[in-house]
C-alpha cells in the first residue's frame, strides 16, 4: 500500500478520534443548555445572588453571614438553574442546595397566577394541629437525584439537578415564587443561612432578576412577605406567620419591604 492511500486512512482514524474525544464535551454543553421556559438564566442568577449574600460583597441580611445557594425551577416545577455565592462549591453548606431546589419547587407548587405564597406563609399552617399539618408529606422530593454527579459540578450549569422534578415541601423561609409581568413563571429557593436571612437574601435576588410582579398574597401588603407574628403562646394571628430568627433579620425584612412585623411583635 503507498503512502498517499495510507493518508485518508489516517485522517479517518484521526477524525474519528476527534469525534470521540469530542463528544462527551458536546454532551456536556448539551445538558447545560438552558430550558426556554426557564426565568433565570445561570449567569444572571449568580449575578443576583452574588449581589445580595453577605460574604459576596453584598449587604447584611441578618442571620450569620454565610454564603448561599440559589435555585430556580420553571412553571412546571423543573430545575432549570442553581448557583452558589461562594468561589468554590464547598464555601457553602452543601446541605443547602437540596433546601434551596425544595424551596423552588415549593414556591413555584403552591402558588398561583393569581395569589402568591412563600414558603414562609406556610410555616403556621404546618405545625401540628395547623390547617396545613402533614403538608411535608405530600410531594416527597426524589432523593435518588439529590446526590448524582460530580459534587464540582454542583451549581454550574451542568449541575445534574438541572431538568429534573425533584419535589420537596419545605415550610420555612427562603422559597418565593417568580413572577414575571403578572405570570407565574416558576420559583426561587435561598438557603445556606438562617431561613430568615435565607428569606431577605431570595427577596433581593427576585428583584433584582426583575420577577418580583407578585399579584396578591397574604402579608398586609398584599404581597408574600415574611409575617412576623407568632406569639408567646406559639399561634399566628394572621395564620400566616413565621418564627424570628434573631441576629436583625426581621428589621432588615421591614427596611427592604421584605417581611412584616406587627407593633406588639417589634424588638428593641
Amino acid at each position: 500500500m503507498t503512502r498517499s492511500t495510507h493518508q485518508p486512512i489516517v485522517r479517518m482514524l484521526v477524525l474519528g478520534l476527534a469525534v470521540t474525544v469530542a463528544t462527551p464535551v458536546a454532551a456536556q454543553e448539551a445538558a447545560a443548555v438552558t430550558d426556554p421556559e426557564c426565568p433565570v438564566t445561570h449567569q444572571d442568577l449568580t449575578e443576583a445572588l452574588r449581589q445580595s449574600a453577605a460574604p459576596a460583597a453584598g449587604p447584611s441580611n441578618g442571620g450569620l453571614g454565610n454564603n448561599e445557594w440559589a435555585a430556580v425551577v420553571d412553571r412546571t416545577g423543573t430545575v432549570c438553574a442553581i448557583t452558589y455565592s461562594g468561589e468554590t462549591v464547598r464555601d457553602q453548606w452543601l446541605g443547602s442546595r437540596a433546601i434551596a431546589v425544595e424551596k423552588a419547587f415549593t414556591a413555584n407548587a403552591f402558588s398561583l397566577p393569581n395569589f402568591a405564597l412563600s414558603t414562609a406563609n406556610l410555616y403556621a399552617g404546618a405545625q401540628p394541629g395547623g390547617y396545613l399539618y402533614g403538608i411535608i408529606t405530600t410531594n416527597p422530593v426524589r432523593e435518588e437525584l439529590l446526590y448524582l454527579g460530580d459534587v464540582e459540578t454542583w451549581g454550574t450549569p451542568s449541575d445534574p439537578l438541572v431538568g429534573e422534578i425533584a419535589g420537596g415541601t419545605v415550610v420555612f423561609a427562603g422559597g418565593l415564587p417568580l413572577y414575571d409581568g403578572g405570570e407565574l413563571v416558576g420559583g426561587l429557593g435561598a438557603s445556606g443561612d438562617t431561613s430568615c436571612a435565607d428569606h431577605n437574601i431570595a427577596w433581593r435576588v427576585r428583584n433584582m432578576l426583575d420577577l418580583g410582579d407578585v399579584p396578591a398574597g397574604v402579608s398586609p401588603s398584599g404581597a408574600d412577605q415574611i409575617i412576623y407574628d407568632i406569639g408567646p403562646s406559639g399561634s399566628s394571628a394572621s395564620g400566616y406567620g413565621h418564627p424570628m430568627c434573631g441576629r436583625n433579620a426581621p428589621d432588615v425584612a421591614e427596611e427592604i419591604g421584605a417581611g412584616f412585623v406587627p407593633e406588639w411583635n417589634e424588638t428593641d
